[in-house]
């Protein structure tokens, strides 16, 4: 770092996102992306929004949020759409972490880092020993509480009835639920919106609507909640969304039907990884993402990233000493697994180390 850096920022450990290859060969599993391309008519409608690039983008996000506010039966109001929910995320944390910020020990990597960038108080819960939320733990805190629902890395999930618990738990603070994989399986704490002021839901079009690259998300809450986005938004980068990743975003909802059987066509191929990877031994949390979270008792976790991607296969390993025996693995298309599959055969047969 240089020695023009604000001493605030010098211990701040950045998020580490996953590996963007960019030669070709590799079978990709290990950013949580889908397999599948948008639907038709969503490209079309970004090069359509390209010959207005000269002009500025719409702040208020009208029309995406109309589509959004028709597709969850909210209003325009509900809704803050952001540049990814990533930035829902780090706005929720400066408005509403003032008293602190409670999350699980293991769940999304980047709740720390917001925590650190701007100075809140955090406290990690630890998962039970079967990698578990204990809704309990999470009662009384009246700061921030942040729920990956399914969580990540583990693909857990909790039901709706259990999140209530939690806000009703806290009613004096805001209960953050990031529904970035619920699309897979899970259950949708939307409908809660309209009774607790303090419900936030966090979504995106990253992994279900095959928008990764579009960097487009959203967040429902009461407008009260929303107003308080929209302020943090409006103070740091009201033109958020660039005019083509609006125009794919709306035409995408329009083709919700698309989506939601890639989903389950991915849901499907989870299942059978599942089992495939099961017979070869592994330990396979269940999962309602589009991933699976997995790890075999006679080898180090790292040995079998290591090992993967020698075969040109990459899945998504952490360090963190309690899941260091797991690795994340990417649904993809029913090829890409079957690829898999066969190598981490060779790979346990042969015992492999890296």
């Amino acid at each position: 770092m240089s020695r023009f850096l604000n001493a605030r920022y010098q211990p701040l450990q950045a998020y580490v996102p996953g590996e963007q290859p960019r030669d070709a060969g590799w079978v990709k599993l290990n950013t949580n992306e889908s397999p599948y391309a948008p639907a038709e008519g969503v490209v079309r409608a970004a090069a359509e929004a390209a010959a207005g690039l000269n002009l500025y983008s719409d702040p208020t996000c009208a029309l995406l949020r109309d589509a959004l506010a028709e597709r969850y039966g909210v209003k325009r109001e509900n809704i803050c759409a952001v540049n990814g929910s990533d930035e829902a995320l780090n706005f929720a944390f400066m408005a509403f972490g003032g008293r602190g910020a409670v999350f699980p020990d293991i769940t999304y990597g980047f709740y720390p880092v917001f925590c650190q960038l701007h100075g809140i108080p955090f406290r990690e819960i630890p998962l039970k020993a079967d990698f578990s939320i204990d809704p309990a733990e999470y009662f009384g805190v009246n700061g921030l509480v942040v729920i990956a629902n399914p969580n990540a890395p583990t693909g857990m999930a909790l039901p709706v009835a259990e999140i209530e618990r939690i806000l009703r738990g806290n009613p004096d603070g805001v209960v953050l639920v990031d529904e970035a994989y619920v699309d897979f399986g899970g259950e949708s704490c939307m409908p809660l919106v309209e009774k607790y002021e303090n419900l936030l839901v966090v979504r995106t079009f990253s992994k279900s609507r095959s928008l990764a690259g579009a960097r487009l998300g959203f967040a429902v809450g009461q407008k009260a909640l929303i107003d308080d986005l929209e302020k943090l938004r409006y103070s740091t980068n009201p033109y958020n969304i660039n005019s083509m990743t609006l125009a794919a975003g709306r035409a995408a909802l329009m083709q919700d039907d698309y989506y939601m059987e890639n989903c389950a066509k991915i849901a499907a191929t989870r299942e059978a990884t599942r089992d495939a990877l099961t017979a070869l031994g592994f330990d396979v949390l269940p999962s309602q993402g589009n991933f699976l979270f997995a790890a075999h008792g006679c080898m180090p976790g790292e040995a079998v990233n290591q090992a993967l991607r020698k075969r040109r296969v990459l899945v998504r390993h952490f360090a963190k000493e309690r899941i260091a025996g797991y690795n994340r693995i990417t649904i993809g298309t029913p090829q890409q697994m079957r690829t898999l599959v066969e190598a981490l055969r060779d790979i346990v047969s042969e015992g492999e180390n890296p």
